[in-house]
């Protein structure tokens, strides 16, 4: 197995997300923009990225729904996240165990991963169409067009 972009890898990133968004719910696309944009932060004048800026990175949002999904099915196994419905179609939210999960992972990297979705959570996306966001991203030249 592969852990970069597994659905482990993703599963980790997600639930931080729905650590930091808790108690509130966030939906596939909201987690796919969020998720994007914590590994991306550089890009939107939040902190540090912490993934490269390749120039096909715009592919990873079309790429990410698929195992996002595999990864929040995981979750929700675990018991740290549950699926519910919602007006506006199906919402993921961190249970009680979701956020004390989190709590406990003291990799480096999860400590740089909570500082980002904090960013990402609160300061990027409060209010954010993410439809739009989400376009604006996946139309956005490649350094290589630029050249």
């Amino acid at each position: 197995m592969n852990p970069l972009n597994s659905p482990l890898e993703v599963g980790v990133r997600a639930l931080v997300l729905l650590a930091e968004s808790h108690p509130e719910p966030l939906d596939l696309a909201e987690l796919a923009l969020l998720d994007y944009a914590l590994l991306h932060s550089g890009e939107f004048d939040g902190p540090p990225s912490l993934h490269p800026d390749l120039p096909a990175r715009t592919g990873e949002l079309g790429m990410k729904r698929v195992v996002l999904e595999q990864a929040l099915l995981v979750l929700i196994r675990a018991g740290l996240a549950d699926l519910e419905p919602d007006h506006d179609g199906l919402m993921y939210r961190a249970t009680e165990r979701g956020p004390a999960f989190v709590d406990i992972l003291e990799a480096p990297y999860v400590g740089s991963l909570r500082e980002r979705a904090e960013w990402a959570v609160h300061h990027y996306a409060p209010g954010a169409d993410v439809r739009a966001a989400t376009r604006a991203i996946l139309n956005r030249p490649t350094e290589a067009q630029h050249g």
